[in-house]
C-alpha cells in the first residue's frame, strides 16, 4: 500500500475494466515517471471525451453530434439493422466491409447473474424503430457467449412476429484453429453452419 494520491490513482485506474491491481500499479507508476507534457495530453483526451462524446439517439453507438456517422449516412441500407451489445462491436463489423446496413447497439446482453434484464437495454429503441415498417432484416451480432445467445434468442421470439428476417451471425472455428481444441459448442455450432463449398 502506498500512501495518498499514489494509492488514489492506483485505486482509480484498479476500477477500469480488465486492469488488475497490479496493472493498475505499472500504469500509476508509468505516469509519475512520465513527461508531463504527455500526462497533460492524456488529462485533456479524457477531459474532451467526457464533453464531447455522447451516445447516437437513433442507435446508442458513440457520437459527437446527434447522430453518429454511420446513421448520418444516406448510403447505408436502411432495410436492414445489425443489432449488436456494445459500441466496440460495430466497429469490428465495420473493419470487415461486409455490411452496409444500420446498427442498433443494446448496450449489453442479458445476464439475470449480474441482474440485467431485457428492460436495461436498449430495446424499446430497438421496437420504436421497427414501428415504420422500413426494415426487413435484423441480424443479431450479440458476443456467442451464455449472455449473448440469451440475448439472441430473447430477440428472435420478440421480433418473428413481426414478419422480420431475423437472422444469427454463424459461429464455429475460427481460421488457423485446430479441431482438437475446439469445444463442444464451437465444433456443434460449425457443423450447423455448415455450408458448401463452390469448385
Amino acid at each position: 500500500m502506498y500512501e495518498g494520491a499514489v494509492q488514489d490513482l492506483i485505486d482509480e485506474l484498479g476500477r477500469l475494466p480488465g486492469v488488475g491491481p497490479k496493472s493498475a500499479q505499472r500504469i500509476a507508476f508509468h505516469l509519475l515517471q512520465a513527461d508531463p507534457d504527455d500526462v497533460k495530453r492524456l488529462v485533456e483526451a479524457l477531459t474532451e471525451v467526457k464533453q464531447r462524446v455522447r451516445f447516437c439517439q437513433t442507435c446508442g453507438n458513440v457520437a459527437e453530434a446527434e447522430q453518429c456517422r454511420i446513421c448520418a449516412d444516406a448510403r447505408r441500407d436502411r432495410t436492414s439493422i445489425c443489432v449488436v451489445e456494445e459500441p466496440k462491436d460495430v466497429v469490428a463489423i465495420e473493419r470487415t466491409r461486409e455490411f452496409k446496413g444500420r446498427y442498433h447497439v443494446l448496450g449489453g446482453a442479458i445476464s439475470p447473474i449480474d441482474g440485467i434484464g431485457p428492460e436495461d437495454l436498449r430495446m424499446t429503441e430497438l421496437m420504436s424503430r421497427l414501428a415504420s415498417g422500413e426494415v426487413t432484416e435484423i441480424i443479431i451480432a450479440t458476443d456467442p457467449n451464455l449472455e449473448g445467445e440469451a440475448t439472441a434468442s430473447y430477440l428472435a421470439r420478440l421480433l418473428r412476429p413481426m414478419g422480420l428476417r431475423v437472422t444469427r451471425l454463424a459461429s464455429g472455428l475460427p481460421v488457423g484453429g485446430d479441431l482438437e481444441y475446439a469445444d463442444e459448442v464451437t465444433l456443434g455450432r460449425a457443423f450447423e453452419g455448415r455450408r458448401l463449398i463452390d469448385v
